[in-house]
C-alpha cells in the first residue's frame, strides 16, 4: 500500500513538472508571440494590399476572368477580414502574462496606412463582385452542368464498381447526379432571373462525407478517392467538393460576399477606427479614395444588434450614425484644410507676387547701390520675395508641396462626388452635397475672415484678389464636381451684399429699413466711420486732383488714399454690387441729410438776422451788414457741417464713377441705354414718378451731368426739406460765411488741388444745395399753384422748356447772389494789417466757379478782375517745390496776396517785348510798398481820374488794369474787360504759358 501511494506521488509530481513546463513553455511563447505578432501581421497586411491591390486593378481591367477565380477572391476576402478585425482587436489593448501585476502592452502602431489600403481593397472587391454577380452565378451553374456528367462518368468506373457500395450509399450519389442534371440551362438573357436551391444537393454530398470519414464505414474517404483519380482526371471527391463550393455561388452567392466582406464585427471597436482613420486620412501615405471604405464600413454596423432587443438596435444605430457623422466631419476637415493650404500665402499666393511700384523702386536703388557682382543677385537683396522667386532650386519642395495638395484635393473631390449614398438604417448620408456645403461655408468664413487684417479693414482690391484666388480653387474643385458651385458663390455674395427679402429687390420703392448682409455692413459702417465722419481724427482730407481722399496718419492699416481712390471704390463695387453701392449711398444719403437739417435749423433760427443781411447787403450798408453778421448763431457749427456735406457729396461722386465704370465693363449695352435715356427724358418740373426713378438711376451710375445737386434734390425730397420760406435767404447765409474765422487757418495746396482744411468740399456743397433747394422750392410752388388752381393751370406754349429754364434761371441767379455779396465781404474785409486770409477765400470762389455748371466765370470776373486771380495761381504755381509758400506770413514779399500797393509790372518789363508771355519771367520781381491812405484811396475812391486812368492801361496793353473798388467798378469792368480767357473752363492751363505778375494799383 505504502509503496503504491508512493509510485502515485511520484506520478503526480512528474505530472506537475511537466504542467509546470509546459505552462513555461506557453508563457514564454505568449510573450514571444505578444511580441512578435505585430511584425507577423504588418507583413501579412503589407502582403495583402499589394496582392488585392493587384487583383481589383486586373479584374477591373479583366472582368471576364472574374468568375472562374471567384473562389480566390473570397479567399482574399476572408483574410483581410481577419487581419483588419486582429488588428483592431489588439490596437490600444494591453496583455498580461500569466502574474497579474505584469502587464506587456501590444505595441500596435495607431497610424498604419495599411488598414485604409485593405478596408478599401476589400471595398472595391466586393463591389466588382456585386457588379458582375450575374456573371458569376451564370458560369457556376455552367460549372456544375458539366460536373454532373464527369460525376455520372466517374461513378462507372472499374473502381467505382469494384467498391461494391451498398445500395443506400449508391442512392446519395444518384441524388446527387440528379440534382446537377436538374439544374436548369443558363442563358444570356436571363441569368438574373433563374432561380434554383441547392442545399439539398450540399446536404446528401454532407452526408456522403459524413459517411466517407467515419470510422465504421466500410469504405472511407482513401479508397473512393483511390478508386477514381486512375482515371487521369479530378477524383470524384475533388470533383463533389468543387461542385460543393460552386453551388454556394448560386443561390448563396450574397450570403458569401456577406460573410467574407462584412467587417460588422469593427462596431465594437468604432472608436478605434475613427482614431486610426484620422491618424492615416490625411497622411504622407494617406489616400482620399480611401475614405468611402472607412464610411461603407457602417453599413454592416447595424447586423450586430438582436431584434428582440430594441434597445440595443437603437442603441447601435445611434452610435452608426455618430461614427459617420464623426468620419465626415474629419472628411470635410481635411477638404477645408486642403483648400485652405491652396490659398494660404505659402500657397497660389505665393505664385501671384507682385512688386508694387515703391518695392519696384527699392528693388531698382537696392541693386544700383551694389557694386559686387556676385552680390548683384536679385534673390534677397531687398527683403521680399521677388517675381518668380518660386523658380529657385531650393523653393521645388514648396512648389511639389502644391502640386501634391492640387492632386489630392481634385482627387479627393472626384471620389466624394462619384461615392454612393451611405445608408444606416433610416439616415442616408450623400456626401456630394456635404462636400458642397463644405466648400461654400468655407468660402463665407474666408470671406468674413478676409474682410478685416490684423489691424483694420482690408483693402477693397485686395479682398478682390483674395476672392478671387479662392474662387480658382474653387473652380478646380468644381472641374471634378456634378454641380455648380459658382452659383453657390454667386449666392454667399449675394447674402453677404443684401440679405432682405427677395420680394423688395423688385420693388422700385426701396424699404425704410433695408436689411444687408454682415460683409457689406461692415464695410459700409467702415467707410462711413472713418472717411465719411473721421471719427478717428486721423485728418481725412479730400484732393480734387487725384479724386481721393488722404489723411495726415494711417487710418487703421492704410493711409485713406489706399482705399478710396478710384480703383479700391470699383473693387468694391465688383465685390458687393449694387447692393453694396446701394447700402454705402444710403448711409451717406442718411448722414447728409442730417446736415441738411441743421442748414434748415440755422436757416430758421436766423431767418431775422438774415432778412437784414440781406437788405443791408442790397443798400450797401457796410456797419450793419458786419454788425449783424455777428449775430448769426454757430456760424462756424455750421459751416463745419457744410464741409462734412461737401465730402460726402465728393465721396458718392467717386462711388458713383466706379458703378459707372464698372458697369461700362460688364454690361456696356445696359450703361449705354441708361446715358442715352438721360439725354432724351424730358427735363419737366415736377418731374413725373418713373422719370425721377430713371435720373436716379442714372445719377447712380454718373451718367448725368451734376451729379451733387441731383443728389441732393432726391435727398430733399425724400425728407422733404427746402419747403420752408427761410430758404431763399440760403445765398445770404452762405455769403456770410467770409466772416468766419475758419479762413485765417485756410491754406490752398497745389499739390492737391484743394485746401487744408477741405474748405473746398464747402464749395461743392453750396453749388448742390443751392441748386437742388431751387429745385424743390420750384417744385412745391407748382404743386401750390395746381391745388390752388384746381388742375385748371393756364399752360404755357411749351411748359417742359420753360420750366427747366426757368429753374436755371433761378439757380444761376441764387448762385450770382452768392457770388456777388460773397466777393463784396472778401473785399470790403481786407486791410494791410490782415489779408492772410484773403488769398484763399479768392481763390474758393473761383473753385466754385470751376465746380458749378450753373455760374460761368464771367460773374465772377465782374466781381474781381481775374488778373488778380491769375496773379495769385502765377506764384503759386511758379514757387519751388522745395521752397512753399507761405500762406499766412504778413509780408507782401512772402505772401500771395494781392499788394494793392504793387506797382505796374510794366516798368519792369524788357523795351519791345510787352506781351503777357515775356513778361512771365518778371512776375515774382520785387513788390513796392505803398501807404495805406493811397490804397484805401485806390480801393473807395470815385473819381473819374481813376477811371480814366483804368481805361487807359486797358487800350494800352491786353492785360487787366488797376481796378477800382467803388459802386460803379463791377459794372465798368464787365463791360469793358477785355480779359479773353475768363469764360474758360479753367485758367490754370492758360497760366502755364502765360504768368502775369503782380498788378499795380494806383
Amino acid at each position: 500500500m505504502a509503496k503504491s501511494g508512493r509510485t502515485k506521488q511520484k506520478e503526480a509530481d512528474l505530472e506537475y513538472s511537466v504542467a509546470k513546463q509546459v505552462e513555461k513553455m506557453i508563457s514564454e511563447v505568449h510573450e514571444q508571440a505578444i511580441v512578435s505578432c505585430d511584425a507577423v501581421h504588418r507583413e501579412r497586411r503589407i502582403l495583402l494590399k499589394q496582392e488585392i491591390g493587384r487583383m481589383v486593378l486586373f479584374f477591373t481591367d479583366q472582368p471576364s476572368l472574374l468568375a472562374p477565380n471567384i473562389q480566390m477572391v473570397f479567399s482574399a476576402l476572408a483574410l483581410a477580414q481577419s487581419e483588419v478585425i486582429w488588428y483592431f482587436q489588439h490596437v490600444g489593448i494591453a496583455s498580461s502574462k500569466s502574474k497579474a501585476t505584469r502587464i506587456v502592452p501590444v505595441e500596435i502602431d495607431p497610424s498604419d496606412p495599411t488598414i485604409g489600403f485593405l478596408l478599401d481593397g476589400m471595398d472595391r472587391l466586393c463591389c466588382l463582385v456585386r457588379k458582375y454577380i450575374a456573371a458569376i452565378r451564370g458560369y457556376a451553374l455552367s460549372y456544375l452542368s458539366s460536373c454532373a456528367g464527369r460525376i455520372r462518368f466517374l461513378l462507372g468506373t472499374p473502381g467505382m464498381v469494384a467498391l461494391d457500395l451498398d445500395a443506400s450509399f449508391k442512392g446519395f450519389f444518384q441524388q446527387i447526379v440528379q440534382h446537377l442534371e436538374n439544374i436548369p440551362k443558363p442563358q444570356s438573357e436571363n441569368i438574373s432571373a433563374i432561380t434554383c436551391d441547392l442545399s439539398e444537393f450540399r446536404k446528401d454530398w454532407l452526408s456522403i462525407l459524413m459517411i466517407v470519414t467515419s470510422a465504421r464505414s466500410p469504405v472511407n474517404i482513401r479508397h473512393l478517392e483511390k478508386a477514381t483519380v486512375s482515371t487521369g482526371k479530378e477524383g470524384l471527391l475533388s470533383e463533389g467538393n468543387a461542385a460543393y463550393n460552386w453551388s454556394r455561388c448560386v443561390d448563396e452567392l450574397d450570403l458569401q460576399l456577406s460573410k467574407h466582406g462584412s467587417l460588422k464585427t469593427l462596431y465594437f471597436y468604432h472608436q478605434h477606427l475613427t482614431a486610426v482613420f484620422r491618424n492615416t486620412m490625411f497622411g504622407p501615405e494617406g489616400r482620399p479614395q480611401h475614405c468611402c471604405a472607412w464610411l461603407g464600413v457602417a453599413s454592416c454596423f447595424p447586423d450586430c444588434s438582436s431584434p428582440i432587443v430594441p434597445e440595443e438596435v437603437t442603441k447601435v444605430g445611434r452610435d452608426a450614425v455618430l461614427y459617420v457623422e464623426s468620419l465626415i466631419e474629419s472628411i470635410m476637415g481635411g477638404l477645408e484644410g486642403l483648400i485652405n493650404i491652396l490659398d494660404s500665402e505659402g500657397g497660389f499666393g505665393a505664385l501671384e507676387n507682385q512688386l508694387v511700384p515703391e518695392q519696384a523702386a527699392l528693388y531698382l536703388n537696392t541693386i544700383s547701390r551694389v557694386l559686387i557682382p556676385s552680390v548683384k543677385s536679385p534673390k534677397g537683396t531687398v527683403g521680399f520675395p521677388l517675381p518668380g522667386h518660386e523658380s529657385y532650386p531650393d523653393n521645388n519642395s514648396s512648389i511639389k508641396m502644391l502640386e501634391a495638395a492640387m492632386q489630392r484635393l481634385t482627387n479627393l473631390c472626384s471620389v466624394l462626388n462619384d461615392m454612393e449614398p451611405i445608408c444606416v438604417l433610416n439616415h442616408v448620408f450623400v456626401l456630394r452635397e456635404y462636400m458642397r456645403e463644405c466648400i461654400l461655408g468655407n468660402f463665407r468664413r474666408r470671406l468674413l475672415a478676409a474682410l478685416k487684417t490684423d489691424t483694420d479693414l482690408q483693402r477693397p482690391s485686395v479682398l478682390e484678389s483674395l476672392i478671387r484666388r479662392h474662387m480658382s480653387i474653387v473652380h478646380l474643385a468644381e472641374q471634378h464636381i456634378s454641380m455648380d458651385l459658382t452659383l453657390g458663390i454667386r449666392e454667399i455674395l449675394l447674402t453677404e451684399a443684401f440679405c432682405g427679402p427677395v420680394a423688395s429687390l423688385h420693388l422700385f420703392d426701396k424699404p425704410v429699413e433695408q436689411l444687408t448682409g454682415s460683409a457689406t455692413e461692415v464695410v459700409c459702417n467702415w467707410y462711413m466711420e472713418n472717411i465719411i465722419k473721421d471719427v478717428s481724427g486721423a485728418g481725412i482730407l479730400f484732393t480734387p486732383m487725384h479724386k481721393c481722399f488722404k489723411s495726415t496718419r494711417p487710418v487703421g492699416g492704410y493711409f485713406a488714399e489706399s482705399v478710396t481712390d478710384l480703383r479700391e471704390l470699383q473693387a468694391f463695387v465688383r465685390l458687393f454690387g449694387g447692393y453694396g453701392v446701394d447700402r454705402l449711398d444710403r448711409m451717406m444719403t442718411e448722414h447728409t441729410a442730417a446736415l441738411l437739417n441743421c442748414i434748415d435749423t440755422s436757416l430758421r433760427s436766423n431767418r431775422e438776422v438774415l432778412e437784414a443781411i440781406a437788405g443791408s447787403m442790397h443798400a450797401g450798408d457796410q456797419i450793419e451788414r458786419e454788425a449783424c453778421s455777428k449775430q448769426i448763431v454757430d456760424l462756424d457749427t455750421v459751416i463745419g457741417f457744410c464741409i462734412e456735406a461737401g465730402q460726402a457729396l465728393a465721396f458718392d461722386k467717386l462711388l458713383t464713377e466706379a458703378s459707372g465704370a464698372v458697369l461700362d465693363e460688364g454690361a456696356p449695352l445696359i450703361y449705354s441705354l441708361i446715358a442715352g435715356t438721360v439725354k432724351h427724358m424730358p427735363e419737366e418740373i415736377p418731374e413725373k414718378k418713373e422719370i425721377g426713378r430713371i435720373r436716379r438711376a442714372a445719377t447712380s451710375v454718373n451718367v448725368v451731368e451734376d451729379h451733387d445737386s441731383e443728389w441732393v434734390r432726391s435727398i430733399l425730397e425724400e425728407v422733404g426739406g427746402a419747403n420752408d420760406a427761410s430758404w431763399t435767404l440760403l445765398p445770404y447765409l452762405f455769403a456770410t460765411f467770409m466772416t468766419s474765422d475758419i479762413w485765417i487757418m485756410t491754406g490752398f495746396n497745389v499739390d492737391t488741388g484743394g485746401f487744408n482744411n477741405n474748405v473746398h468740399c464747402l464749395a461743392r456743397c453750396i453749388n448742390a444745395v443751392i441748386a437742388g433747394s431751387e429745385l424743390v422750392r420750384l417744385e412745391h410752388e407748382h404743386q401750390q399753384r395746381q391745388s390752388l388752381s384746381n388742375g385748371h393751370t393756364a399752360e404755357a406754349l411749351d411748359p417742359e422748356i420753360h420750366n427747366r429754364l426757368t429753374a436755371e434761371a433761378s439757380i444761376k441767379a441764387a448762385m450770382q447772389i452768392f457770388v456777388k455779396f460773397a466777393a463784396g465781404i472778401v473785399l470790403d474785409s481786407w486791410s494791410e494789417a490782415n489779408r492772410s486770409h484773403l488769398v484763399a477765400k479768392l481763390i474758393f470762389l473761383d473753385q466754385l466757379c470751376e465746380i458749378s455748371p450753373y455760374l460761368p466765370r464771367s460773374s465772377l470776373e465782374a466781381q474781381i478782375p481775374y488778373a488778380i486771380l491769375r496773379s495769385i495761381y502765377s506764384q503759386y504755381y511758379s514757387n519751388s517745390p522745395s521752397m512753399p509758400l507761405a500762406l499766412l506770413s504778413m509780408s507782401p514779399r512772402q505772401s500771395p496776396a494781392v499788394s494793392l500797393s504793387h506797382v505796374s509790372p510794366i516798368v519792369r518789363q524788357p523795351r519791345g517785348e510787352l506781351t503777357p508771355q515775356n513778361s512771365a519771367g518778371s512776375n515774382d520781381s520785387g513788390f513796392f510798398k505803398g501807404s495805406s491812405s493811397h490804397v484805401q484811396e485806390q480801393l473807395y475812391g470815385t473819381g473819374s481820374a481813376s477811371l480814366r486812368s483804368s481805361e487807359n492801361r486797358h487800350r494800352n496793353i491786353r492785360r487787366s488794369g488797376p481796378l477800382d473798388y467803388s459802386s460803379s467798378r463791377k459794372l465798368k469792368y464787365g463791360e469793358g474787360s477785355a480779359s479773353g480767357g475768363s469764360t474758360g473752363p479753367s485758367p490754370l492751363p492758360r497760366f502755364a504759358v502765360s504768368r502775369s505778375g503782380p498788378i499795380s494799383y494806383k
